[in-house]
């Protein structure tokens, strides 16, 4: 169930359940302004219910009606995916990063998006089928609601807790930005900087989003914040410790590729299953892993440790 608690007062998170395993349920964030609130991020869009959101609403004391400016972190369906009926039924205005548009189309074929990384990374024909079987056609995105204004350095978001400035912190998504409240040193980071670390990479959109998400780190780790308002989890202290966690966490991933071509070429499939074991590439794990993957084959690329060969859609990759 939706359910919301105050982290401050002025700030409320609320809790959205998600229908992956691994990542149980997401946070979206009220804001008071005056009468009316600030809304942080959506949940995922599952029909267009806004039932959840209206739920987590009335334990704060709240409606829909009484959203004046609705904010997205990035365009992922967790995050963005009821951003289109929260527009329609109450008309407010919708802040995203001009990157936004890597969602478009799947909110009408998630399949063709699936397919297009599944190609990339050489996934076997009869795999991808037995995927796509086990998955279903629910794209948790309730359409495309594009933004009123770019959420772009030097844009502010007014609250009753003072003035949050925008940083862009792509690498997890093209469109990512965080906030900073630099007076009560809070910061909403979205998926860029989490309690309990966890990487994803969406793959296709840019040439290097794990140099672009050290990039972020870098400016992150330059901001004073003593909390975090993070997209999953709870909020958390000490921003530095994570930052410098995460940052590790990129190194493991290059360093798990580098050992798996270390025994032989092979396409991204072959070595993500060299990485985590046939056993657990899985619906629900490949298409995340293998977007992850070929962005730490790209960063590797780029730092001319391996070359891609190959005339096919999906490269074989070797060390150098």
């Amino acid at each position: 169930m939706a359910r919301a608690e105050r982290v401050i007062p002025g700030a409320w998170r609320l809790r959205f359940p998600l229908p992956w395993p691994a990542v149980p349920h997401v946070n979206a964030f009220a804001l008071t302004a005056g009468e009316s609130i600030v809304l942080v991020d959506t949940g995922t869009a599952a029909d267009g219910d806004l039932r959840p959101l209206e739920l987590a609403l009335s334990q704060i004391g709240h409606g829909l009606e009484d959203i004046s400016l609705l904010v997205c972190t990035h365009a992922h369906v967790d995050h963005y995916g009821l951003a289109k009926p929260i527009v329609d039924a109450t008309g407010v205005p919708l802040w995203m990063h001009p990157a936004w548009e890597h969602i478009r189309g799947l909110d009408e074929d998630p399949a063709a998006a699936r397919a297009a990384i599944a190609n990339r990374a050489g996934v076997p024909a009869a795999e991808l089928q037995r995927y796509e079987a086990e998955r279903g056609d629910q794209s948790w995105l309730a359409g495309i609601a594009e933004p009123d204004r770019e959420l772009v350095p030097g844009v502010v978001v007014q609250s009753d807790l003072g003035e949050w400035h925008v940083h862009e912190t792509p690498g997890h998504a093209p469109s990512h930005v965080v906030l900073h409240q630099p007076e009560r040193r809070l910061l909403l980071s979205g998926d860029h900087l989490l309690g309990r670390v966890a990487i994803f990479l969406d793959y296709g959109h840019t040439p290097d989003p794990v140099g672009e998400m050290l990039l972020g780190l870098d400016r992150v780790a330059e901001l004073d914040v003593g909390l975090v308002l993070a997209g999953h989890g709870r909020t958390f202290r000490d921003a530095d410790a994570k930052v410098v966690a995460t940052r590790e966490a990129l190194e493991r991933g290059l360093e798990r590729a580098r050992k798996a071509l270390a025994a032989g070429p092979a396409n991204a499939y072959d070595l993500l299953v060299r990485i985590a074991g046939a056993e657990n590439v899985t619906a629900s794990t490949a298409p995340f892993a293998l977007q992850i993957l070929l962005a730490q084959l790209d960063r590797l690329q780029i730092l001319g440790e391996v070359a891609a060969s190959g005339d096919g859609a999906a490269p074989v990759w070797t060390l150098t």
